[in-house]
């Protein structure tokens, strides 16, 4: 009976595998797949990340192009602002410079008394031409030139036969530019 004891039972004929046998066995197949597994989503988050670096480089690139066109913009209203920030005073000039045409256009030149006025009429307002010139106001061309409705309003037509169809026939009121902006209209009187 002792010997029974010793023996080993066997009566199970179906061999017990090691059990780091099975760990082997088993695993070695599932572990490939996992490595292939973790593999394609390496591949796939680099693709991802490929794409993301894509995206935010063109971002980037739309954000800068936006940040100049703001920048251009700015400086653009500015450069306006200092170009035209005149026009209102421009505009409360004009009068005084009318004014002066008209005392000019009044006086009788064939005063001799009259010749020192006149004179000194005539360099006020050359004077006063002269300055406002430098600020960028301009007197709008009518002699003999044809009717622009961007420079000239038209206030009457009247038959001439020295001039052509649509030619300014005289002046009533001189017009003005502001840096190229037209502050008031040349009034004129145009051929039919």
């Amino acid at each position: 009976m002792e010997q029974e004891k010793t023996m080993p039972d066997n009566d199970n004929n179906t061999h017990q595998p090691n059990p780091t046998e099975t760990v082997t066995e088993t695993s070695q197949p599932d572990l490939n797949e996992v490595v292939k597994a973790k593999d394609a989503r390496i591949a796939e988050l680099e693709q991802e990340l490929q794409t993301a670096k894509k995206n935010e480089s063109e971002a980037m690139i739309r954000a800068r192009a936006e940040i100049d066109n703001v920048r251009k913009r700015v400086e653009q209203d500015v450069e306006k602002a200092h170009k035209y920030a005149l026009e209102k005073f421009s505009n409360e000039l004009l009068p005084v410079i009318d004014n002066l045409e008209r005392a000019l256009e009044s006086t009788d030149r064939n005063n001799p008394e009259h010749q020192a006025m006149i004179e000194g009429l005539e360099l006020t307002l050359k004077s006063f031409l002269d300055t406002v010139k430098k600020f960028g106001i301009e007197v709008v061309n009518t002699e003999g030139s044809q009717l622009n409705p961007d420079l000239h309003q038209a206030i009457s037509m009247v038959d001439s036969p020295d001039h052509k169809t649509g030619q300014i026939v005289s002046t009533i009121q001189r017009g003005y530019t502001l840096n190229g902006r037209l502050i008031r209209p040349a009034m004129v009187i145009v051929a039919k």
